[in-house]
């Protein structure tokens, strides 16, 4: 176990270890460390903590010191530079004519570099706006090209829902999201129902996801044909949180129509987390909660939905004789290999040729003589002369 102390650089952001101070720290108390990018002011989010050996990178970088009154001072200059510091780029961007849009800018604490983000429908050849910023602020300049999610993190905004977008008020990390935990969770597929600022998925769609893939497997599909208490009807609605499904039943006497919603576990025979909690209380071992009907040796799980019973059941045969023909067929079929092998091993490996009979052998030509026809070019002409004389 590694003993850390958990600090984050933005508000919201991603958390990052590093080895635990000595001295006691509170939550939003600044320190400074040692980066890759050189001295850094951070805030405490985790005083201290141990954590397993594969969650963190190893070697810890140390925390140097706790944040003064004068880093403090420094760390709050370095953010009233920030706009004065977009401002000046964005008149350089303009005057070069470059398609990119800035977005946010960082001075690191010692002020030795500068990281200026963007966001650009293609990629940028920036190099002569790095010379010019050179030369202005006297220092260090980076650039970086993020994607449209990264740009909402940063710039934040309220999302469809009214709050804060999460990317950039909840989630230290931007986390993948399909367009299958639309489907789990029954919702319209949409895009303008469905997408955040970014254009691209929400976020908040994977919040839930597990438990709606779990009772997405439950549910019965849309359309398909159920047996209720009420007899057999059609799915036309289902509610995952309540776990009650609304059902079209159709009286052709009456010549009627009613939806009504059943809880889940009125349908296709009970509940299926009734056998589940049934098996601990088996006494003998057998597994309780089942209903098992014996026929000639058949033996069939009545709560089991009706698809479920009606694949295996087509592999069983009662009277033997399936099996029967299949050992048969199999007998058969190693007979003739084997016929085949030893046919091959007594030819060397090579299948037997026989050579026909009663086949007379028809008189070959013979090679020269007055009747050989004459070969080459003289011979076609020659008719051709002979043709026309005879003509």
């Amino acid at each position: 176990m590694a003993k850390i102390t958990g600090i984050t650089f933005k508000e919201g952001g991603k958390v990052y270890y590093f080895s635990a101070l000595k001295e006691k720290c509170e939550v939003g108390a600044g320190v400074i460390v040692e980066t890759s990018r050189g001295m850094e002011y951070g805030i405490v989010v985790i005083p201290y903590a141990e954590v397993d050996d594969g969650q963190i990178v190893s070697p810890l970088k140390p925390i140097l010191r706790l944040a003064t009154a004068r880093d403090e001072e420094i760390h709050r200059k370095n953010l009233e530079r920030k706009d004065e510091a977009l401002q000046i780029v964005k008149e350089k961007v303009e005057k070069l004519g470059l398609e990119m849009k800035l977005i946010d800018c960082e001075f690191t604490f010692d002020g030795a570099k500068a990281v200026f983000y963007f966001s650009a429908p293609a990629r940028v050849d920036f190099r002569e706006l790095v010379k010019e910023l050179s030369s202005v602020f006297r220092m260090r300049i980076e650039m970086r090209q993020v994607g449209i999610r990264d740009e909402i993190k940063i710039l934040g905004g309220l999302a469809p829902c009214g709050r804060e977008c999460c990317c950039s008020g909840c989630m230290p990390e931007i986390k993948k999201v399909s367009i299958k935990m639309a489907k789990n969770q029954g919702l319209s597929l949409n895009p303008g129902k469905i997408s955040g600022l970014c254009g691209r998925l929400m976020c908040c769609l994977s919040y839930e996801n597990d438990y709606y893939a779990e009772a997405f497997k439950q549910m019965p599909k849309l359309g398909s044909e159920i047996t209720t208490p009420d007899g057999k009807g059609t799915v036309v609605n289902t509610n995952m949180l309540k776990m009650v499904v609304r059902v079209k039943i159709e009286d052709k006497q009456k010549d009627a129509v009613l939806y009504k919603d059943y809880p889940l576990c009125e349908l296709n025979g009970g509940c299926p987390c009734s056998a589940e909690a049934g098996e601990a209380d088996a006494d003998d071992g057998e597994e309780a909660g089942e209903t098992v009907a014996e026929s000639a040796g058949e033996k069939v799980n009545l709560t089991q939905k009706p698809e479920e019973r009606e694949r295996p059941a087509a592999r069983i045969n009662f009277n033997g004789q399936r099996q029967k023909k299949n050992r048969e067929n199999g007998e058969n079929r190693g007979k003739k290999n084997a016929g085949g092998n030893r046919n091959r091993g007594q030819n060397g490996g090579e299948k037997p040729k026989q050579k026909p009979e009663n086949v007379e052998k028809q008189p070959q030509p013979a090679q020269g003589g007055e009747n050989a026809p004459k070969q080459g070019g003289k011979n076609f002409r020659g008719r051709r002369r002979f043709n026309k004389k005879r003509d």
